[in-house]
């Protein structure tokens, strides 16, 4: 009898899973940038560092943190492009803004360990770009004077295109 229990039971669990695993879908819609979009964002962010005297480099990544745009203006270093990518490819993959995981991750924090992973650049700059309740991207700007600067482009880069990412 005890078996016969135990296979029941057992049966019965397997038929509830199938029915719980049913209603999971087998693939998922993810929303991405167009390209287009993704450089209409670069090019307002190039421009408000620009017309404050800035010569930075853009990138805007994907939200699994694949470059879309890079923009270099003629006169930002060599290293720009690099830290711009860096910072955009940081802010999607801890989906948080750079500049809050600076303090965050400081020499002595509890998650001070995340500043030694590969490709980690831990400097203001990175901002995620959200739209219908969704991370899309990011953005990352380097070279202008400061983390705070860099980010203040960035945002300018997201506001023109806000509106259209909106459901």
């Amino acid at each position: 009898m005890r078996a016969t229990t135990t296979l029941v039971l057992g049966a019965a669990s397997l038929a509830f899973t199938g029915l719980v695993q049913a209603e999971d879908a087998a693939t998922y819609t993810t929303r991405n940038l167009t390209v287009e979009t993704a450089l209409k964002a670069a090019q307002v962010a190039l421009k408000k560092c620009r017309d404050s005297g800035w010569q930075v480099a853009v990138a805007v990544v994907d939200r699994s943190g694949n470059v879309q745009v890079m923009l270099r203006d003629r006169y930002a270093g060599p290293h720009t492009p690099g830290t711009a990518s860096g910072k955009a490819w940081t802010a999607v993959s801890f989906r948080s803004n750079t500049g809050a995981l600076v303090e965050l991750t400081q020499p002595g924090k509890a998650q001070s360990g995340v500043r030694s992973l590969p490709g980690v650049v831990m400097l203001g700059g990175g901002v995620i770009i959200e739209g219908g309740g969704q991370m899309l991207g990011a953005i990352g700007v380097s070279g202008a004077p400061g983390g705070e600067a860099d980010e203040a482009c960035a945002r300018a880069g997201i506001a023109v295109i806000q509106e259209s990412l909106e459901f």
